[in-house]
């Protein structure tokens, strides 16, 4: 078998077989088949896709270029959670808590932020003492202990995604709805548990900009997990405007941990609820969906969410009265209101430059190595649809930069203002199972 060969069929549009799709994954994860035919491969794939069979076996066999974690060793069913990533994405913070307090097991592996989109490792560590890297023997005697743990991703899951993500990401293919799909099931797959709920977001500051390539791309994912045997739902969600109201790490720390005592943001709650109770029914705890926003919003009320959150950072080394007192965060030096200079009502707010913004005031990094300020970020005053006179504010910078003039001009520019009532659309906007 000739890797030239395999480019020229999936060129011409031809369907590949799981042979020559395996050979591919083997031969370019050992090294053997060389980078430019890598990339000649992932341009015809862009170009001609591929069927569902074909990313089924593409997934496989990258889920198993590395480790798979066997979790069967933890009791009950083994839920998970993916977000494609967004601004003012702290949901694994919250959800996973309450989902953990009614009952499921929560195992869950995640990823450190990059450019505009925060990462769910990057805020844990934001609380003094967290551990984030665990060993596969404590990550699951923990989950059996106290029914969640979070944590990074081991260096030997997954190989060839992380070879051949890095070079979609500088050859034009990052696009292509099957490579995609299979780079996230495949790192999902192999991190072991039994279901898994994705939160696929679309819009200004997501992957994804329009609700149509969400969709695909959802229903894509969706149909890998069922060829490969797990229970796999997507929620499609709006990211044309943050999440919540805070973006940054501290910030939205202790954002999820005003959620959990009951004081969440209208659409970060929305989304939450609705996460929970698909989770729950997926893990067999709930029957339906009124079911399961009964449970979610008990958890909330009785504060167990909050125990659940205090017991998970305590279990990995983090300074659990945080948690309780989360006004130890630390606060940056300068705190800026960005004000209205229009009157009338928020028609958009651009996700994107509020996530890039956060990110030049310290909130982000550009590039892995870059450092990170835990109290850097942006806290929204205002939401769309949201009435404003001239001079409310809109919104405040945090930052320990002293040069932050054009950060602050770029939120305000962030806001749109209408004249006319505007209307506001539900967070999430479809539902997709098998």
């Amino acid at each position: 078998m000739r890797m030239v060969d395999i480019i020229e069929r999936k060129r011409d549009g031809e369907t590949l077989t799981n042979d020559e799709i395996r050979f591919f994954i083997d031969g370019y994860t050992r090294g053997e088949i060389p980078d430019y035919q890598a990339s000649s491969f992932a341009m015809a794939t862009l170009f001609r896709g591929m069927n569902k069979e074909e990313i089924a076996t593409l997934t496989d066999s990258m889920m198993h270029s590395g480790d798979v974690i066997d979790l069967s060793s933890i009791k009950g069913v083994k839920v998970d959670k993916h977000s494609t990533g967004g601004v003012g994405d702290k949901t694994s913070l919250a959800l996973g808590p309450l989902v953990a307090a009614c009952g499921a097991k929560v195992a869950k592996m995640s990823g450190r932020g990059l450019g505009h989109t925060g990462g769910t490792l990057d805020k844990m560590e934001s609380i003094p003492g967290m551990r984030i890297e665990l060993t596969e023997e404590e990550f699951i005697n923990q989950v059996n202990s106290i029914g969640i743990a979070i944590m990074g991703q081991t260096k030997k899951l997954v190989p060839a995604d992380k070879k051949l993500y890095a070079l979609r990401d500088v050859t034009g293919t990052v696009e292509s709805i099957p490579l995609i799909a299979s780079s996230i099931m495949s790192k999902k797959l192999a991190s072991g548990s039994d279901s898994i709920l994705l939160d696929v977001k679309f819009g200004r500051g997501a992957f994804m900009k329009t609700f149509d390539s969400a969709k695909t791309l959802a229903e894509t994912m969706v149909e890998i997990g069922d060829s490969l045997k797990r229970d796999t739902r997507a929620i499609i969600t709006d990211m044309n405007q943050p999440l919540g109201l805070a973006v940054g790490n501290a910030l939205e720390v202790k954002e999820a941990i005003d959620t959990l005592n009951g004081h969440g943001p209208k659409d970060f709650v929305e989304l939450v609820r609705n996460a929970g109770s698909i989770m729950l029914q997926q893990a067999g705890i709930a029957k339906d969906m009124d079911e399961g926003f009964e449970m979610i919003d008990n958890a909330i009320e009785n504060r167990s969410g909050l125990e659940k959150l205090k017991a998970m950072v305590k279990a990995q080394g983090g300074d659990e009265s945080y948690i309780s007192n989360p006004e130890q965060f630390p606060v940056a030096k300068n705190i800026i209101e960005i004000k209205a200079v229009d009157a009338g009502y928020i028609e958009r707010i651009d996700s994107l430059e509020i996530g890039l913004s956060a990110m030049r005031l310290g909130a982000g990094r550009e590039t892995m190595a870059d450092k990170i300020d835990m109290s850097a970020g942006i806290v929204l005053s205002k939401k769309v649809g949201d009435k404003v006179e001239i001079g409310d504010i809109l919104a405040y910078a945090h930052t320990n930069h002293d040069n932050f003039a054009s950060e602050v001009a770029d939120i305000r520019h962030a806001f749109s203002i209408s004249h006319e009532t505007v209307s506001t659309n539900p967070i999430i906007h479809a539902y997709i199972k098998k």
